[in-house]
């Protein structure tokens, strides 16, 4: 599942997600609390989440999603600041990820 405000990632996101065997994005939500309300409707194995959203952001998004142990989060996000980093982890993301990170696209296939 996705979470980003950011209408073009996250199709284009969910395009390139839905083309790796094994992966398919069940869901896509446009602000923290729509991530919320859909993981706990879809209970995606993982949500890829943003840091910066209207209204709920990803960290406190990411606090409620975790509650549930079987739902794995993975902040992706474009402001490298330690302060999100340590704050996203805390509230129970498994990982984090810039969105210029080179990893996401240079890879084997």
């Amino acid at each position: 599942m996705l979470a980003d405000d950011q209408a073009l990632l996250r199709v284009s996101l969910s395009a390139l997600l839905n083309t790796e065997p094994g992966m398919r994005v069940v869901g896509a939500a446009e602000n923290g609390a729509e991530a919320i309300d859909l993981a706990t409707a879809l209970r995606p194995d993982v949500v890829v989440m943003d840091v910066r959203m209207p209204g709920t952001n990803g960290i406190d998004a990411t606090r409620k999603i975790t509650e549930d142990p079987s739902i794995r989060v993975i902040i992706l996000t474009s402001f490298d600041l330690d302060e999100y980093v340590f704050a996203g982890l805390h509230a129970g993301a498994s990982g984090f990820l810039l969105k210029d990170s080179r990893y996401l696209f240079d890879r084997p296939r």
